[in-house]
């Protein structure tokens, strides 16, 4: 009788044992964009609403399965400016903006039926599933995974039967900054998100969902909160972004709104990196609105568990040095 499990001969990586999933109840996929694809063609929706503030990886699907899109541009809330009129076989599309959107988030579901609504939780890992048509999750975003994609829906669907098989091959940007630096894997990271642009639904690799099987995610909560408190306990008072603490779990990052030229610049030359969000959609805003000052003056802080208060007060030092 042949065992299922080898026994004996080389080791593998040693990892603590399994935990349960934060989510258990969730479908699992290679990405988000390929999870929010399975939803589509499950769903077959006539339209889309989904916000001009969003990266080009969420309308790919959308266009792939042929489904119209109509877009919405946002207060200085985050809440939607447009008084939306959702027809039959209309779905909205709201996304949780870096973790700090829950508010806006319930008053979508009591002016919407809420089988219409996905929310996108790509930058809100933490906050639980609401009742809606489905919620979409981004694990990569705040873990150290190389891929993966959560969704947790009302209909029944079921998770592909084919499983993603690229996970190794994306995991060179990990090893690298593990055993050396950031600069040393950035490109490694670059050509890992590039082969997630095929977003045809595929099961979560095994190596993801083990890796995410050890998260402490009470532990991961807990720092990311203090951390951003702490941020916002400097920074709240010059921040353009009007924060509410009470929606505030897990966040992925410090959203801070400031009109300060060349802050990102000084930053990055400080090595704290900073994203853009999403440079791809200043074409389709108008001048002067929300969504082209988030382009080009959001700063968004790491405040995550790879970090102590030791590193967040480095990266308050830098801004304090110009004068914020």
């Amino acid at each position: 009788m042949m065992n299922s499990e080898a026994i004996g001969g080389y080791f593998e990586l040693e990892l603590p044992v399994a935990k349960q999933s934060l989510y258990p109840q969730a479908l699992r996929y290679q990405s988000a964009r390929s999870a929010f694809y399975a939803l589509i063609l499950y769903v077959n929706p006539r339209r889309i609403w989904m916000p001009l503030y969003i990266c080009d990886a969420m309308l790919a699907p959308v266009h792939k399965a042929g489904v119209e899109v109509s877009f919405y541009s946002l207060n200085d809330d985050f809440s939607i400016k447009e008084d939306l009129k959702l027809q039959e076989n209309d779905l909205l599309l709201y996304v949780n903006y870096f973790g700090v959107c829950g508010k806006q988030q319930l008053k979508i579901l009591e002016k919407y039926n809420s089988d219409q609504i996905v929310f996108d939780h790509s930058q809100a890992f933490f906050q639980a599933p609401l009742d809606c048509l489905a919620t979409i999750y981004s694990p990569r975003k705040f873990f150290g995974v190389p891929d993966g994609g959560f969704l947790v829906t009302n209909v029944s669907m079921v998770e592909p039967e084919e499983i993603d098989e690229d996970s190794i091959k994306r995991s060179i940007h990990l090893l690298k900054r593990l055993a050396d630096s950031a600069e040393f894997g950035y490109l490694d990271y670059q050509l890992a998100e590039k082969t997630l642009m095929d977003f045809v639904p595929k099961k979560m690799s095994k190596l993801t969902e083990r890796l995410l099987s050890v998260v402490d995610y009470d532990a991961v909560r807990t720092a990311r909160n203090e951390n951003f408190l702490y941020i916002h306990s400097i920074l709240g008072g010059s921040n353009k972004i009007n924060i509410n603490l009470s929606f505030v779990d897990g966040p992925m990052v410090y959203p801070f709104l400031y009109a300060q030229e060349g802050l990102k610049d000084i930053l990055i030359k400080s090595r704290v990196f900073i994203s853009t969000y999403w440079a791809e959609c200043i074409d389709k805003v108008e001048d002067g609105c929300f969504e082209q000052k988030l382009v080009n003056m959001l700063v968004p802080l790491p405040c995550d568990q790879r970090y102590a208060l030791e590193e967040i007060r480095i990266i308050l030092s830098v801004m304090n040095r110009i004068g914020i």
